[in-house]
């Protein structure tokens, strides 16, 4: 967890770059317009940018388990661990300075400042699951992966993320990342500057893409 003046400066800044960030409303307005007027399409991608573009990391969680755990409990079952899920994780994202955007499934997303940020988050979260898994019925046990972006992406307001580090955080987190790991894409991992955790580098093939990432290494088992 940051110091806690890293840990203001860091959220006041992430809400600064958040806060004048419109919604899904004023984005769908400026789409329409520029499907009906193909001579303005750079002017209208030029306001979508200011409107919502943002530098920021993505941090995409994943429950371990949705489909195995619905068939064997139903569905209510694993919807009141999605809803544990969030209180665990939650605290965790806001501690270290970040902001929830949207809880879909058994997926959470949330923007931090920076990177760093964004994983110590994860590994607080990772914490608080062994914490909720210590008093509940193993039926019950929360565990996850995660995946970690970091670049240019349109904020819509709290509703939704739009870019290619979002995409790829997505599908590492998703699609990749096995129970209790953790995967940064390049850009996140390079925004870390001097990690200060041991990560192994990885690639991977997905839906025809080859994705180069990095892989946090605990030095025991987690999550």
């Amino acid at each position: 967890m940051p110091s806690n003046m890293n840990y203001h400066s860091g959220i006041t800044n992430l809400r600064t770059k958040t806060s004048g960030t419109l919604g899904r409303k004023h984005l769908k307005a400026l789409l329409a317009e520029r499907n009906q007027n193909p001579a303005a399409v750079a002017d209208i991608d030029r306001q979508i940018r200011e409107a919502f573009e943002r530098e920021v990391a993505i941090l995409v969680l994943d429950l371990s388990g949705f489909s195995q755990r619905s068939h064997s409990h139903g569905i209510i079952h694993f919807l009141a661990m999605i809803q544990q899920m969030e209180v665990a994780a939650t605290p965790a994202v806001v501690d270290n300075g970040g902001i929830v955007i949207k809880q879909e499934a058994d997926n959470l997303f949330a923007v931090f400042e920076t990177a760093h940020g964004a994983l110590e988050a994860a590994l607080d979260i990772f914490r608080a699951f062994e914490a909720v898994n210590s008093v509940v019925p193993e039926d019950r046990d929360l565990h996850g992966g995660f995946g970690i972006g970091y670049g240019k992406t349109l904020v819509i307001g709290t509703d939704d993320l739009f870019g290619e580090e979002m995409n790829l955080a997505c599908k590492l987190g998703e699609d990749v990342a096995e129970r209790g790991e953790i995967l940064l894409t390049e850009a996140a991992f390079a925004n870390l500057g001097t990690p200060g955790y041991p990560f192994d580098p990885v690639r991977f093939d997905i839906s025809g893409m080859s994705i180069s990432a990095y892989r946090y290494t605990s030095p025991r088992s987690i999550g």
